[in-house]
């Protein structure tokens, strides 16, 4: 089974192109799923129903987990038994009519204009890393990326003549996206001068952010910084890696973009993840009235 596992793991890597925090997800919960099976004295993939299945998903929720936990195994479930399947070491797939648990959407924190500004206004510009934190803050702001995006971004990928950056998503899907002149000017700083200070193993480095060890920037290091710079300004709004995509659609959608242009510059294959920002946009509205009109709440 553990054979017919990795298999499907370097199928995703090379045949999809997936990153490795979702290789290691879907790895993580097939090997849950693994393990269930095999106390239930099961070491075949022909052995396997929609019974276990089923059985596998409970447990996981007597042990507490989240119904997105749940939804998330049953997707993994569900696309190594297709790859399964299409491989012909099974003969039909069990889960397919098993009912995925219903998600909540919840709707993405966002930061308000003045929150932005002030964590765009933190780092420090005398300073190298100070240079280096403004240029990826504006950059975030100035595009959507995620920050999965901003890490694995080349110097090659910045087009500051023309003015856009070239992107490479989920799915190895290439999108261009428009650059702010901030962020331009920003990033020309840093390129042309300050990135070349922070580089210490190799000058042929092509990453683009640089970290503290003079090699690419982790996830982990730019959101230490993220921290810092949150909690020097002292910005109430809750921080997370995502606060910035968040704005950047929430902000473009309030001041009157199409959603279709804010789809695709966030790289969402579905519009309805898109859809969830005009939400946002409308509590806003709602609280800015009832703070305002003098009869709101009479």
């Amino acid at each position: 089974m553990m054979v017919d596992l990795q298999s499907f793991i370097r199928f995703l890597s090379v045949e999809r192109g997936l990153s490795k925090n979702t290789l290691e997800s879907y790895e993580r919960d097939l090997q849950q799923f693994v393990d269930y099976l095999q106390r239930q004295g099961i070491t075949a993939w022909k052995e396997t129903s929609k019974t276990n299945i089923a059985g596998f998903l409970s447990q996981l929720k007597l042990l507490g987990r989240a119904t997105a936990t749940l939804s998330r195994n049953l997707v993994s479930i569900r696309a190594f038994y297709q790859y399964l399947v299409r491989e012909r070491l099974v003969d039909a797939d069990p889960s397919l009519f098993i009912e995925a648990p219903k998600l909540e959407k919840k709707l993405p924190k966002v930061l308000s204009v003045e929150e932005v500004g002030k964590l765009l206004d933190a780092p420090h510009l005398e300073l190298v890393s100070g240079v280096r934190d403004k240029a990826m803050l504006e950059l975030l702001y100035a595009t959507g990326i995620r920050v999965s995006e901003l890490i694995s971004m080349n110097v090659d990928d910045v087009h500051l003549q023309l003015g856009f950056i070239r992107c490479m998503g989920k799915g190895n899907k290439e999108r261009n996206i428009p650059l702010s002149s901030i962020a331009i000017r920003c990033l020309t700083a840093y390129i042309h001068k300050d990135r070349k200070k922070l580089l210490k193993k190799s000058a042929d480095e092509e990453a683009l952010f640089i970290g503290h060890l003079g090699t690419r920037m982790t996830r982990q290091g730019f959101w230490k910084i993220l921290k810092r710079y949150a909690n020097e300004m002292k910005i109430e709004s809750e921080i997370t890696p995502h606060a910035l995509r968040h704005s950047f659609a929430a902000h473009l959608i309030e001041n009157g973009a199409d959603l279709r242009s804010v789809q695709e510059m966030l790289g969402h294959s579905d519009i309805s993840s898109t859809q969830l920002y005009v939400q946002v946009t409308k509590l806003k509205m709602k609280d800015v009235y009832n703070r305002a009109h003098p009869r709101a709440n009479m």
